[in-house]
């Protein structure tokens, strides 16, 4: 059974925003005594998939991790936040900014991994589904899409 066709209506950031928030216990640690990157990689994934559905109002898959970076540690006891957001969109598919970050009492917050994780919008028989097209609204919102878009361009053009 095909779904509908996505309306061609814009779509924002702000409707894709997904927040996972969690303390670290010694489960969570490795060898070293800092947070297992397996872990820390689910919750960036989980996160992501969080925001794209909202994004798509559909299921979704994971199709790329692009550019994951470890920045610093994180280590038990520790506040860690998971944060996503819908940065650029295709025809079928959306980058997802994702940011690990560890949070203090105070509120202050560190950064501990990013990622650019790329996921398709899937129909009820799991095939790719249109998407609303991405319209940024802030400054720094335009320059990730930008960003995007050009790597994208570069991508193409180097594959051809």
């Amino acid at each position: 059974m095909m779904e509908p066709e996505t309306e061609k209506r814009a779509g924002h950031a702000a409707d894709s925003a997904a927040e996972f928030v969690r303390i670290l216990t010694r489960a969570n640690m490795n060898g070293a005594d800092r947070l297992f990157g397996g872990d820390l990689l689910t919750w960036m994934d989980d996160t992501a998939a969080v925001s794209a559905r909202r994004y798509a109002n559909s299921a979704v898959t994971t199709a790329c991790i692009e550019r994951l970076r470890f920045l610093h540690p994180a280590r038990q006891n520790e506040t860690i936040v998971v944060s996503a957001r819908v940065i650029w969109t295709g025809r079928t598919s959306m980058v997802v900014l994702v940011q690990a970050e560890t949070e203090d009492l105070d509120g202050t917050r560190h950064p501990v991994a990013d990622g650019y994780f790329t996921l398709v919008a899937l129909d009820a028989d799991e095939r790719p589904r249109p998407v609303p097209p991405l319209e940024p609204v802030t400054e720094q919102e335009r320059q990730l899409f930008d960003e995007v878009a050009r790597q994208k361009a570069a991508q193409r053009q180097a594959t051809r």
